[in-house]
């Protein structure tokens, strides 16, 4: 009967061997119904859209929340409860008015953007839009003037310089205008959208801050159910990579919203300074493009080069030479002090990943896609260096060039060979 025994091992890989197959077959079968599955996706997404605003809300607050109470109220709270419970009131006093001031301050940056900087920017395209005919006059009568000696080109030019008017008019009349008409207003399509937002934002705001005072608790009932699951140097394995995956997207996230807050704020300042035109559209521009790293300092400036361009091709000229200068600052000075090394792959990875992420997700896409990418990245260079390590093989990628590459030192199999 012994040799009917079940090998625990066997039995393992058989499982393992089972639910690679089982995932393979699901996600092929995802790729062959993808449409259905993204309306599915999406109307599971609208029905739980609060509860996701409010883990994102937390998940972006939670470093002011800790900065709040560890550094402004915790310290008198100390000094106020000594008697028994002491660590539950000083937890209570110091966490509760963190959240409720870090929650407002979120509402009051929204509030200052909605009511002071939109309204700006939507008199500035209104503007633009009704001196567009003017603006396109003085830039063919500044072409012709340049090119008055080469008709072929000065007929070229100022085809796609109405061309590209004509474009950037269709858009911002049906597109951005109406788009910024309707948030500062406060309409929309109609009431039940206007409604749907208002409850997404409230219950998302509740659930953050259920979130935010209850974060500690559900840290430990997420670790139970890990440490239920599998083993301890798992877990500890699985935590590690959680920190690391929240360190990369938070430091990247909030390191880049803050760059992209101090390029806006320089972009205004120097742009006044050299009386450009349409100094808070274009410093929006290139403050929320900036964003976008890699190509968002190229995506911001090419519409305000325009838009100044109409006005006065000498301004456009200097603003250029401004822009490239201003980047030139931000990639060598501000973005490195700010972002650090959060970011640990090269140049041709971070296009690939924002690439990717746009054709995917748009926007947020291009946002997250270097930091998300950048876990992946880290966690497929572990893997593999680990299991180099266990064949006794350096992990270095300089020690892999092919021959005729200086290397540092050989590898074991050199020495062997090198030896007979």
């Amino acid at each position: 009967m012994n040799r009917y025994k079940l090998n625990k091992k066997h039995v393992s890989w058989g499982i393992t061997a089972f639910c690679v197959i089982v995932a393979c077959i699901a996600f092929f079968w995802i790729l062959q119904r993808w449409a259905e599955f993204h309306l599915a996706v999406v109307s599971a997404m609208s029905v739980l859209s609060p509860f996701v605003w409010g883990f994102v809300i937390a998940y972006l607050l939670t470093p002011m929340v800790r900065w709040f109470q560890s550094k402004i109220f915790e310290p008198p709270a100390a000094k106020i409860f000594k008697r028994k419970n002491r660590t539950r009131r000083i937890f209570v006093f110091s966490r509760t008015p963190a959240v409720i001031i870090s929650i407002l301050i979120m509402y009051l940056v929204i509030a200052a953007l909605l009511w002071l900087i939109l309204p700006q920017v939507y008199h500035s395209i209104d503007s633009i839009l009704r001196n567009m005919t003017l603006y396109v006059s003085v830039a063919e009568n500044w072409i012709e003037s340049i090119l008055e000696n080469y008709p072929e080109a000065e007929e070229y030019v100022i085809t796609v310089l109405g061309d590209v008017s004509s474009g950037i008019a269709t858009w911002l009349r049906n597109s951005i205008l109406p788009f910024m008409g309707r948030v500062i207003s406060g309409i929309s399509t109609g009431m039940v959208f206007v409604l749907k937002g208002v409850y997404d934002i409230l219950i998302g705001t509740v659930v953050s801050a259920y979130v935010l005072f209850n974060k500690e608790t559900f840290a430990a009932q997420s670790k139970k159910v890990l440490y239920s699951i599998f083993k301890k140097e798992n877990v500890r394995k699985i935590l590690y990579a959680l920190k690391f995956t929240d360190r990369t997207i938070m430091g990247f996230v909030s390191g880049k919203l803050l760059d992209s807050l101090i390029i806006g704020i320089l972009c205004y300042i120097c742009c006044s300074v050299l009386q450009m035109p349409y100094v808070l559209l274009v410093s929006v521009i290139i403050g929320i493009t900036n964003i976008i790293p890699f190509f968002g300092p190229f995506i911001g400036a090419v519409p305000c080069a325009l838009i100044i361009l109409m006005v006065s091709p000498m301004q456009c000229l200097v603003f250029v030479i401004f822009i490239i200068l201003l980047q030139q600052l931000d990639g060598n000075v501000i973005g490195p002090k700010i972002l650090g090394s959060t970011v640990g792959i090269n140049g041709f990875w971070i296009m690939f990943s924002i690439i990717l992420g746009a054709g995917l997700f748009g926007f947020v896409g291009m946002l997250l896609g270097v930091p998300v990418f950048t876990v992946i990245y880290a966690g497929f260079r572990y893997i593999i260096n680990a299991r180099l390590k266990k064949r006794g093989l350096p992990s270095d990628t300089a020690r892999y060039k092919p021959k005729g590459v200086m290397i540092e030192k050989p590898f074991p199999e050199d020495e062997v060979t090198r030896g007979q």
